[in-house]
């Protein structure tokens, strides 16, 4: 069973956005990195790149396959996990405590669209 956490957003592309005021962390779900298998490295963008609700905004690799990353919310990046450049597998340890970019949201109103806890768990079928 993945780990789901109530009170986070997420995204049928297996994202989720944990807010905290205007900004918002991001991502990938418990259930992504259990796909993914070992996460080998982690693609990101810079600080004061914008992202944008449904475009990919870097990629994470794994043995098995490499994934796009597909942003749930549009905002500025303020920071990225530089953590994840040295040990991209803290992904595999916890995929909720090891977040990969920070944004200053642009859009709060983009997160109605997105999933809750009960709605991404239904639809991992789990």
């Amino acid at each position: 069973m993945s780990k789901i956490i109530d009170g986070l957003y997420y995204s049928e592309s297996h994202e989720y956005v944990k807010v905290e005021g205007d900004f918002g962390f991001i991502g990938i779900t418990d259930y992504a990195q259990h796909e993914l298998g070992n996460v080998v490295y982690v693609d990101m963008p810079e600080v004061d790149d914008e992202v944008t609700a449904g475009e990919d905004f870097g990629a994470v690799e794994s043995v098995k396959a490499a994934s796009d990353l597909m942003s749930p919310v549009s905002g500025t990046v303020v920071e990225v996990n530089e953590a994840l450049e040295d040990e991209p597998g803290l992904i595999n340890k916890d995929a909720f405590e090891n977040w990969i970019i920070k944004v200053e949201l642009s859009d709060k109103s983009e997160l109605d669209s997105l999933m809750d806890a009960a709605a991404y768990k239904d639809m991992i079928g789990e």
